[in-house]
């Protein structure tokens, strides 16, 4: 990003952001990844309920046949370390039985909580290994055929996958993506959309030059084009079934 005062490594590092969708062919070392797993669990969780799991998937043959059911991204086979990120009750399910209580994830706050803990922890791996010198994916594909996804993982009732997260050596670095402007996502003591028009008019600019410009997969768009293309078509109707039959979602 150009122009751009950081205040701390840190700050640079997460508004230098990028997906890396290409690895080279090297490991991230067993301390690099420890530490980036550390910080993970560092992420704030609500109520310390930590409602999450994440599986390193490391047999190449299961990455392969994860592939098949999420869009086949190569980058899953290429990367150092693919994560699955899962929302768990099935641990605190039984800290509740041997306290003598019941724990349900039926309603939607649990499924709310367990989410908002993974997402967090997710994004602290995802940091941790950028400031290393590393890059990663978020693999929302996982979520195409999530019964077969838990097959696979052996995923019991109470715990569902909810994304991929692929980490390793870039063997190239994407652009990094103009945000929206500050004004359209901070707003002060209210809710106010009354220059959203008008805001996303501007940005629609921006993405226009920063899609015909960017050094790969270059095309002629917006962002309210890309957008409304996206949100057109209803996306995976299966979750609601599926998150029932997990013993989530229910109320």
């Amino acid at each position: 990003m150009k122009n751009e005062k950081y205040f701390s490594e840190t700050i640079k590092v997460m508004q230098n952001h990028s997906s890396v969708r290409h690895y080279k062919d090297e490991l991230i070392p067993d301390e690099h990844f420890d530490a980036i797993i550390k910080a993970a669990q560092g992420a704030a969780s609500s109520n310390f309920v930590q409602a999450y799991t994440i599986i390193n998937v490391t047999d190449r043959n299961l990455r392969e046949q994860i592939i098949e059911h999420a869009s086949n991204k190569p980058q899953i086979s290429q990367c150092s370390h693919f994560l699955v990120f899962c929302a768990d009750f099935k641990r605190l399910q039984l800290a509740g039985k041997m306290q003598g209580v019941d724990i349900e994830a039926d309603n939607v706050e649990s499924l709310l909580v367990t989410t908002v803990d993974a997402s967090l922890a997710a994004q602290n791996a995802i940091t941790s290994a950028e400031s290393l010198g590393y890059g990663g994916c978020y693999i929302g594909g996982i979520r195409n055929n999530p019964a077969a996804i838990s097959e696979l993982l052996n995923l019991p009732e109470l715990v569902f996958p909810l994304f991929g997260l692929t980490l390793g050596v870039p063997a190239r670095n994407n652009d990094v993506k103009p945000r929206l402007p500050e004004k359209a996502i901070l707003h002060e003591n209210t809710y106010n959309a009354e220059q959203y028009e008008e805001i996303i008019s501007e940005y629609d600019d921006t993405m226009q030059q920063y899609y015909s410009a960017r050094s790969s997969n270059m095309k002629d768009s917006n962002w309210s084009k890309t957008m409304a293309a996206f949100l057109a078509q209803k996306k995976r109707e299966h979750m609601k079934a599926f998150l029932e039959s997990k013993g989530f979602n229910k109320k």
